[in-house]
């Protein structure tokens, strides 16, 4: 797993979240999804309870101190080790967006299928 900080910052990370409302991602686990933003909550269309933003935000910021700097530790490498409500949506979300790079990534599937 690779993180991708040059996509946007914590602070602009809600506005590029909010780019890709509509747009189908894949769990980890291959279940599709969508989302739609309503003021600082995500929510999906496999779950009644939405995602804050600030979750989202604490997320990244978690990812940036575990992934980025040659002492980090390096122990978050997927949705369970992330740690937080939601996770496997948002590691989906922050895959999907380019903000996680995975060398197996089945989002790939979605641009194949017609």
């Amino acid at each position: 797993m690779e993180l991708n900080t040059s996509r946007t910052t914590v602070p602009g990370l809600w506005d590029v979240i909010r780019e890709h409302e509509g747009q189908q991602f894949l769990t980890k686990k291959g279940l599709p999804f969508t989302y739609n933003i309503k003021g600082g909550e995500l929510f999906t269309n496999r779950r009644e309870r939405s995602i804050t933003r600030s979750t989202f935000e604490k997320a990244y910021e978690k990812l940036i101190q575990d992934q980025v700097g040659e002492d980090a530790p390096k122990r978050i490498v997927g949705p369970k080790t992330l740690n937080c409500y939601g996770a496997p949506y948002i590691w989906a979300v922050f895959t999907g967006i380019g903000l996680i790079r995975e060398a197996q990534y089945i989002q790939e599937k979605l641009d194949i299928d017609p």
